[in-house]
């Protein structure tokens, strides 16, 4: 097996707050690491994320991480990087509004 193989990639998903504003904001960021294991890639991930939040000026919250097992590797063009599953008796609309566009997310 070439070296390359022998590592799968991961997505992690790190969550930051920022708390130096009136009101607080929080940031989800998604990283790609190539890595021997899931634990290799989140110990890798949750170093790079301290270094981040040290950059960024957020506090990096270390207790909230997910990770995905990329299936398309190396990833490509239209590669899932990230999936989850979430449980809710809200229809379409409102659960959108509640999760995803509440009308106060930063897009950019």
């Amino acid at each position: 097996m070439e070296p390359e193989q022998e590592n799968r990639w991961y997505a992690v998903r790190s969550l930051f707050a920022d708390t130096s504003g009136a009101e607080g904001a929080y940031e989800e960021r998604i990283t790609l690491w190539q890595a021997v294991d899931l634990d290799d890639a989140r110990a890798r991930a949750t170093a790079e994320a301290v270094e981040y939040a040290e950059f960024a000026g957020v506090t990096y919250l270390a207790e909230f991480a997910q990770s995905y097992a990329l299936a398309d590797a190396p990833p490509r063009d239209g590669a899932e990087v990230f999936s989850l599953t979430r449980f809710s008796a809200l229809p379409p609309q409102p659960y959108v509004e509640q999760f995803f566009d509440t009308g106060r997310e930063r897009q950019s």
